[in-house]
C-alpha cells in the first residue's frame, strides 16, 4: 500500500510503505480525517513519519491545491519563533528591514504543520492559543491585528503532552484546542511485516540516486534487520540502507556488513529493553551536551520564567558535575558557556540555591 504524500510547498509525492494491520488502520484514519476541517494532533516516536502523515492528510483534503507550511518548533530559537509564525513589520527589531509575512499567513486557505509542538515555549503557547481562538494574527512590532486567516492546524509531537501538563510545561487549554482528532503513528517494531518492503523501497531509491545496482540481502542479514528493535524507527532504517549503498555494497550483503548494534541483537527478544522514563532534566541535559546549546539559552530562561523548577536545575548541574568529576569550570564548558561566564554561572547557582558540593563528585 502506498499513501501519496505532498511535502510543504511542493507537488512531489512520497509513500508510507506497508501492508501490516497497523498501517492499514493508519491509512483508513488518514482518509477519514482528511475530509474534515478539524485540528489534528499526530503522536508517535521520533522517526516514524509524523510529517508524512500530516502531508497525506493535507494532500487528500480540500486544501490540497493550497500550501502545506511546516514549522519546526524545536528548531527555531524562542526569540525568532514569534516572528517566524506571525511575521513582523519593518523596524520591529534589528535586521527587520522590511515587512515579512509569517508562516501562518503564508498558509492561508492551506494547512499549517506545527512539528514538535511539545518544545514550544510557554509564552508562545499563549500566543498560539489566542490565534486558534480568534483566527487573527498580530505581527511583531504591530499594534493591531491583521485580517483573519483561514488555516487548518496540524500539530505533531513525540512527547507525552498530558505528562507535560502535569509538570506545568504545556498549557491544558492549548492541548484541548489541538487534540480534536488524534492520529498515533505506530513504531516500526510494532509493524515488522513492513520492514522487507521498506528495505526494497530504500534500496531502489538509493540505487537510482547513486546510479548503481541494488545489492541482495542474505537471509541472515534480512533476519537481523527484521529482529532489530529500531529505536530510531523508519528514519534509522533509511539511514542504515543509505550507509550500505554509500559504502559501495554490491553483490550480497551479509550479516557482518550490518552495523554492530543490529548484529548484536540478532536472536534476542525483539522488543527493546524498558528504559527509565526520561525526565525534563534528561532532555535539557541532552540539549546542552548533544545539541550544543548554551545553558543561558536552553535552561536559564525556562527557570527564570518558572517553566522549570530549582530541582530541575539542580539535577542538570548534578549530571554536569558527574561528567566533570566535580570541576565547575569544566561544567561551564560542557554547558557551552564562554570562559568569562564562569563567575556569572556560579553566582546564579548560589543565588538560586542550585550549587551542589563539588567534593561529592570527585
Amino acid at each position: 500500500m502506498g499513501i501519496g504524500m505532498m511535502h510543504a510547498q511542493t507537488s512531489s509525492y512520497r509513500s508510507l510503505i506497508g501492508e501490516s494491520p497497523p498501517m492499514r488502520e493508519l491509512a483508513e484514519e488518514i482518509d477519514r480525517v482528511a475530509h474534515s476541517e478539524a485540528k489534528v494532533l499526530i503522536t508517535g516516536e521520533n522517526g516514524v513519519g509524523k510529517e508524512l502523515v500530516a502531508a497525506a492528510v493535507h494532500a487528500k483534503s480540500a486544501r490540497a491545491d493550497r500550501p502545506l507550511i511546516a514549522v519546526n518548533c524545536a528548531g527555531i530559537p524562542e526569540t525568532l519563533l514569534e516572528s517566524e509564525l506571525f511575521g513582523h513589520v519593518r523596524g520591529s527589531f534589528t535586521g527587520a528591514y522590511r515587512d515579512k509575512p509569517g508562516k501562518i499567513e503564508l498558509a492561508d486557505r492551506g494547512t499549517l504543520l506545527l512539528d514538535e509542538i511539545g518544545e514550544m515555549p510557554m509564552r508562545m503557547q499563549g500566543l498560539l492559543l489566542r490565534f486558534l481562538e480568534t483566527g487573527e494574527i498580530q505581527k511583531v512590532g504591530s499594534n493591531q491585528g491583521t485580517a483573519t486567516v483561514n488555516v487548518r492546524v496540524i500539530a505533531a509531537t513525540n512527547r507525552d503532552l498530558l505528562e507535560m501538563i502535569d509538570q506545568g510545561l504545556f498549557r491544558e487549554d492549548l492541548f484541548y484546542r489541538l487534540n480534536v482528532i488524534r492520529i498515533h503513528v505506530p513504531p516500526l517494531r510494532d509493524r515488522r511485516e513492513d520492514i522487507a518492503a521498506l528495505i526494497d523501497h530504500f534500496l531502489a531509491r538509493f540505487s537510482r540516486r547513486n546510479g548503481q545496482d541494488p545489492p541482495r540481502l542474505s537471509p541472515e542479514a534480512m533476519d537481523g534487520l527484521i529482529q532489530y528493535s529500531w529505536p530510531g524507527n523508519v528514519r534509522e532504517l533509511e539511514n542504515v540502507i543509505e550507509r550500505l549503498m554509500v559504502r559501495g555494497a554490491s553483490g550480497t550483503v551479509s550479516l557482518a556488513d550490518l552495523p554492530p548494534e543490529i548484529r548484536a541483537q540478532r536472536g534476542v527478544a525483539v522488543r527493546p529493553k524498558r528504559e527509565r522514563r526520561r525526565t525534563i532534566a534528561d532532555d535539557l541535559y541532552k540539549r546542552l551536551t548533544e545539541e550544543r546549546q548554551s545553558f543561558w539559552t536552553a535552561v536559564y530562561p525556562l527557570y527564570m520564567h518558572r517553566e522549570i523548577t530549582r530541582a530541575h536545575v539542580r539535577e542538570i548541574v548534578r549530571k554536569g558535575l558527574e561528567e566533570a568529576r566535580g570541576n565547575y569550570r569544566i561544567v561551564a564548558r560542557i554547558f557551552n558557556m564562554d570562559a568569562n561566564d564562569y563567575k556569572r554561572f556560579l553566582s546564579f547557582l548560589r543565588k538560586h540555591d542550585c550549587q551542589l558540593p563539588f567534593k561529592d563528585y570527585r
